[in-house]
């Protein structure tokens, strides 16, 4: 049966059900998001002359919660204009509505006598077929699913969601007992293609996958703090960034998150899971107790492990002391063995040297290695039977770059028993079995496809679903067609290669630019297609400014003219070379990264895209060919009189503000981005494979080599006035800095073609020179300069 989405209804409109409802219609859906009637009204409503009858009242929790959440930040919405695809309603006047949806997904309260009360009524309009859903953490289906229909059972799993839902990838699916199969198949499909997840099949056990290794991770590392006496400042560093977690590691995670959430999750897996072996693990240490007894629950109250102050009239943050539960400053962190890590960039290169560590750090990397392999290893079968949806589970929803079995295959296997024995714990029977027959790891790439350690066949068997996806970890080694220290050149199939960054952040240096001209020479002289895509964190923060100081601080600027010169021509290859670019840029990809996808022939881009020309940041405008596309796309869109000004001046403002899209989807509106040409892949696992796609269609559809533009329609002084007009104002009113006007005007000089008398069509090189001049003087400036190192040091932007 062919089953399409098109309009859903979610059922409660707390964090997660406006979370959920935004991230519905980020992906065109429309939605119906319901929430009960308030009991009584408030003093605004009350003041107004308001009743309980008035819909304003009646929809006032909903429209309340909503409202809240497309103000949070991070927003859970990829444009603010999407939010018209929600309708908000009350369950007593417009239940009635799901008859009209495909997919009803109830996120009320976890209490189970309230979710069978709101089935019940749900079961009164939806209309057979439907799939039904619950975002339940851990209530078990079999109580929830009881005294419904039959139908109503055939269709009903929980679809988890981890908050916040646009950002955090885990969705894991657990079937309802009598769920139908291909209920189940299309709920894995659906996450993983639409709502661009990694699907998780999970069993109803308590906390299901993610849940369950995810506070018993943090439950456990709340135990070895006490043992070995380390701050939590000392386990934020040592569980953050350098072993591939996010920024707020462990003890920030768990105040954004909520200590009560965390106990409330672990409570339940103690009382629910009597047989787990590590339940003593589940036990609250005595300052979680306190904590809960303080309401220190974090973020939500204004203190937790850390806290907001004020010290000595400055901002500062304080931190909790687990002996004496006084709040205190903090203290920074510091362990040899993190020193030895520094030159190692990738991070599973590194795990083999924490647990080799002389230090606390390398005992501490011991001890919690030690207790996380055995853990998972005894949840197989119990919460999964294969091993690599709980490496998915714990990269999907706690944002790990590496799951517990991979971080343990770096270790090595048999160093990762000799860890837990060492602990006083034993590998399970089917992982001694495992290294008695040979077999040395859990995964292993063959042939550009990953394979697991299958316990039932005792044998690598490939991971499935993989076919629409590119890896290109998998395909790096037996595919590469060149390489430099900046790129390595890959070979994706059907024509089509690929060049992928491999420097610091993915900046762009002379190597890569080299890199970028070799791939075009071998796309031209044996390929079909290029794309310029990579799976880093991000894909590129722009050029290598370091660089660019070095040679203005030495006064080098015939040779800064020469690089300069050689990034303007590299991106004019990407434009004009005899085969199609794809740009697949995601995450971060600002300056020279920016200045990239402008060039390309196309951009599939990822959904979660922060792109923006930055350059003002750093004293100077955007010197790759920036600053001419942005001049070039505003002469595209003109139209007679004054609207070809505002125009201008829109383009003018996304580089003089330094303007950066929160996705993809913004970017539209800032102009970064074409309408009818670029495309946005919601899952960033699909990028590369889809940027291949249209490579190999735009070359099979007879693609030709551009002609140089060479009518570009600039205004000269009728825009340059307006621009210096508007400028010296807001110097004058102190809106910008003296530096500032400076380098807005020779933007302006810039997109408006000189001081021209009158409007003029010009070549592309014409304003490519402008801009090369422009930058170039700009790196002369004493304040540039000052701004190009604050930001070295800091990462921050100076105001000078």
């Amino acid at each position: 049966m062919k089953r399409s989405i098109k309009k859903v209804a979610i059922i409660g409109s707390g964090i997660m059900g406006s979370g959920i409802a935004c991230h519905f219609a980020n992906i065109g859906l429309e939605v119906l998001l319901l929430d009960i009637v308030p009991r009584e009204l408030n003093d605004k409503e009350k003041a107004k002359g308001l009743t309980l009858e008035s819909k304003v009242v009646r929809n006032r929790i909903v429209n309340d919660s909503l409202t809240a959440s497309l103000k949070s930040k991070p927003s859970p919405i990829y444009n603010q204009k999407f939010a018209s695809r929600i309708t908000t309603g009350n369950l007593d006047d417009d239940l009635q509505k799901i008859k009209d949806v495909d997919w009803v997904m109830e996120v009320v309260v976890e209490r189970l006598d309230i979710k069978q009360q709101v089935f019940e009524k749900i079961e009164k309009y939806r209309k057979p077929g439907t799939l039904i859903t619950s975002n339940t953490s851990g209530i078990p289906i079999k109580f929830m699913n009881e005294g419904r229909s039959e139908d109503f059972q055939q269709h009903f799993a929980v679809t988890h969601f981890f908050n916040p839902p646009r950002y955090l990838k885990l969705f894991e699916v657990v079937p309802g007992p009598n769920c139908k199969q291909e209920v189940t198949d299309f709920l894995m499909v659906y996450g993983e293609k639409f709502l661009g997840k990694t699907s998780v099949l999970a069993k109803d056990t308590p906390a299901f996958i993610g849940n369950r290794i995810g506070i018993f991770g943090i439950m456990s590392l709340f135990h070895v703090v006490k043992d070995l006496g380390l701050t939590i400042e000392e386990v934020d560093k040592l569980t953050g960034p350098v072993i591939g977690r996010p920024k707020s590691a462990t003890f920030r995670t768990v105040d954004v998150v909520g200590l009560d959430t965390l106990v409330h999750v672990a409570n339940g897996i103690s009382k629910n899971c009597p047989k787990d072996e590590a339940l003593d693990l589940f036990k609250l240490p005595e300052f979680v107790s306190k904590m809960m007894e303080n309401k220190w629950l974090g973020s939500k109250t204004g203190q937790g492990f850390y806290k907001k102050s004020m010290v000595d009239g400055k901002k500062a943050i304080l931190s909790l002391d687990l002996e004496t539960l006084e709040y205190r400053a903090s203290k920074k962190a510091k362990f040899a063995t993190l020193e030895l890590t520094k030159t190692i960039d990738k991070v599973v290169d590194r795990f083999k040297v924490l647990v080799s560590g002389k230090d606390k750090a390398g005992e501490f990397y011991r001890k919690s290695f030690a207790a996380m392999f055995a853990y998972v290893q005894n949840r197989i079968p119990e919460i999964s039977d294969e091993l690599y949806r709980i490496d998915d589970a714990m990269k999907g929803g706690f944002g790990w770059e590496h799951g517990p079995f991979e971080i343990w295959d770096a270790v090595g296997v048999e160093k990762g028993i000799e860890l837990m024995k060492a602990e006083g714990l034993e590998p399970a029977a089917w992982v001694t079995e495992m290294v008695a027959s040979g077999q040395k790891s859990f995964y292993s790439v063959t042939e550009g496809a990953k394979y697991y350690y299958a316990i039932p066949s005792k044998s690598q068997e490939k991971i499935p679903g993989q076919d629409a996806f590119i890896i290109l970890d998998n395909i790096r080694k037996s595919n590469e067609v060149w390489k430099n220290s900046g790129v390595v050149v890959e070979d994706l199939g059907d024509g089509i290669l690929n060049v992928e960054f491999q420097s610091k952040m993915n900046t762009i240096g002379g190597d890569v630019l080299a890199g970028l001209n070799k791939a075009i020479d071998l796309a031209e002289s044996d390929f079909q297609g290029l794309v310029v895509g990579n799976q880093g964190a991000n894909f590129s923060v722009g050029a290598n400014i370091g660089m660019i100081f070095m040679l203005a601080v030495e006064q080098e600027y015939d040779e800064l003219n020469f690089a300069i010169k050689m990034f303007q021509d590299t991106m004019m290859r990407m434009r004009y070379s005899s085969i199609p670019t794809i740009s697949a840029p995601h995450g971060m990809t600002l300056g020279g990264g920016c200045e990239l996808s402008l060039h390309a022939d196309k951009v599939v881009a990822a959904a979660e895209t922060y792109m923006g020309l930055v350059e003002f940041g750093v004293g100077v405008i955007p010197g790759g060919g920036g600053s001419k596309e942005m001049a070039l796309r505003a002469s595209d869109l003109f139209h007679k009189g004054d609207v070809q000004l505002n125009v201008l001046q829109e383009h003018f403002l996304t580089i003089g503000m330094a303007k950066v899209s929160t996705s993809a989807y913004e970017a539209f509106d800032l102009g970064l981005l074409q309408k009818g040409k670029d495309v946005v892949v919601v899952n960033k696992d699909r990028q590369i494979a889809v940027a291949k796609q249209h490579a190999k269609l735009m070359a099979d559809t007879g693609y030709t080599q551009p002609a140089k533009r060479k009518d570009v329609l600039v205004l000269g002084k009728q825009a340059l006035g307006m621009f210096l007009v508007g400028t010296d104002s807001m110097e004058d009113s102190n809106y910008i800095s003296e530096h500032d006007m400076k380098i807005a005007n020779k933007l302006a000089y810039v997109m408006a073609g000189g001081d021209l008398s009158e409007p003029t069509r010009v070549t592309e090189q014409y304003l490519l020179d402008l801009e090369r001049e422009a930058f170039l003087s700009l790196c002369t400036e004493r304040k540039t300069l000052e701004r190009i190192q604050h930001m070295l040091k800091t990462g921050k932007p100076l105001r000078n």
